[in-house]
């Protein structure tokens, strides 16, 4: 199929995880790589929406801190994870570094970034607790990342 993860066997990964989905090479010689970030186990658990969104929001804010090379952070349809988009080729080391130091972030967050009706388009679908949650869930699994499949 013409979609990575359609062709990726969701019944044998073991979440967490952050695993290099795609490396793609520009027209004019840029290269961009798609990580799959996911926090939950496919099929059997999820992150509820109002987490998710929290976040979307709180990753993509924080991780600009830690580098000018973060393109996107995006929620997948499913609720199990993100896919980070970075510019350039990455060693996995200086990733799970992005993640981790970005998550850390999230835990000592005293608001959601733009969870408002200004700059958001359901602003109040938010959960800064939910996300510290799943933050913190997810660092505590750090020594595992790296592992995808069981």
């Amino acid at each position: 199929m013409n979609v990575e993860s359609f062709n990726l066997d969701h019944r044998t990964v073991a979440a967490p995880y952050v695993r290099l989905a795609d490396t793609k090479k520009l027209p004019a010689g840029d290269v961009i790589e798609k990580y799959d970030v996911r926090f939950t186990q496919p099929n059997v658990a999820h992150l509820e929406m109002p987490t998710v969104h929290s976040l979307e929001h709180l990753f993509a804010e924080k991780s600009r801190n830690h580098s000018d090379r973060v393109i996107d952070f995006s929620p997948m349809g499913c609720q199990t994870g993100f896919y980070l988009i970075l510019q350039g080729q990455w060693e996995y080391d200086a990733v799970l570094a992005l993640v981790a130091d970005t998550l850390e972030d999230v835990l000592v967050a005293d608001e959601v970034p733009a969870a408002n009706e200004v700059q958001c388009g359901w602003g109040a679908n938010h959960t800064l607790s939910g996300a510290q949650e799943a933050a913190r869930a997810f660092l505590a699994e750090r020594d595992s990342w790296s592992q995808v499949t069981a």
